[in-house]
């Protein structure tokens, strides 16, 4: 098993409170660098959304930023529908039975 991905299941569980007693030390000692700090900031932000508990807001300069970057983009082009679709969306004559 690849030794990044057990050091962050490590994190995981012991941010869920259920990291083994013999693997606490391993999962401290990873938390020292800045890919098991990630980790557990990413674990706490996924069980926040997860137990649907408030994040902190974004400063209303964020939010202004965004809009403006996002007021900028280009509109996205749309397509003409291709003729498959359009045979999808069209009615379809009725079977005259035979019975």
């Amino acid at each position: 098993m690849d030794t990044n991905r057990k050091i962050r299941e490590h994190i995981s569980s012991m941010s869920d409170g259920e990291l083994a007693k013999a693997d606490i030390e391993l999962a401290f000692a990873a938390l020292h660098g800045a890919d098991g700090e990630l980790a557990w900031n990413t674990y706490h932000r996924i069980g926040d959304v997860l137990r649907a508990q408030a994040t902190p807001e974004l400063s209303d300069q964020f939010n202004a930023r965004l809009a403006e970057r996002l007021a900028a983009e280009p509109a996205p082009l749309r397509r003409p529908a291709s003729t498959h679709a359009r045979a999808e969306t069209e009615p379809k004559p009725a079977i005259a039975s035979t019975l």
